[in-house]
């Protein structure tokens, strides 16, 4: 076997040498030199022949050739279908799906419930306008009945005129 030394002086681009591949095989210090001079010295060390059988043209003629190949099987090949069974399945998932969608939203829906009247008590510091008597043929006024004596009548006026902070 030859020194690392005696390798890179004769180490040349497309060398055929054994010594020298047989050098490169087994030392890794030598490998990245060599291949920065040639690079297929690496597939060279390994052995074998480089150029594939009938040359380079017969091998990129059988590449092109099994491509075409394999785009004329998908072309051939017709696009799946649902069978009868998977559509009988789909089907019924959907139709489970909406009915249960329609119990859950029917048992979730909130039960009608009639608005209490709220009745404003309104404390002494707060100061908004009284208002005495009104008179528009716009207006809507809502008048609601005291229950008793002390309650405190409530009087609504719908009016778009009027200002909003009535």
């Amino acid at each position: 076997m030859i020194s690392c030394d005696v390798f890179r002086k004769r180490f040349t681009r497309g060398t055929s040498d054994a010594g020298l591949l047989e050098h490169l095989r087994g030392c890794d210090l030598c490998l990245g030199p060599a291949v920065e001079i040639d690079p297929d010295a690496m597939f060279r060390s390994l052995g074998g022949e480089m150029t594939p059988p009938g040359g380079v043209d017969a091998f990129v003629g059988e590449v092109m050739r099994q491509v075409r190949l394999r785009n004329t099987e998908t072309a051939i090949v017709p696009p799946r279908r649902l069978g009868w069974t998977r559509r009988a399945a789909v089907a019924a998932t959907i139709a489970a799906a909406t009915i249960a969608g329609l119990l859950v939203y029917q048992n979730n829906r909130p039960a009608v419930v009639q608005p209490r009247v709220a009745r404003a008590v309104l404390a002494p510091e707060m100061t908004r306008p009284v208002i005495e008597s009104y008179e528009s043929q716009n207006a809507t006024i809502v008048e609601m009945s005291a229950e008793s004596a002390s309650d405190v009548k409530i009087v609504m006026i719908f009016d778009e005129s009027l200002p909003v902070d009535l």
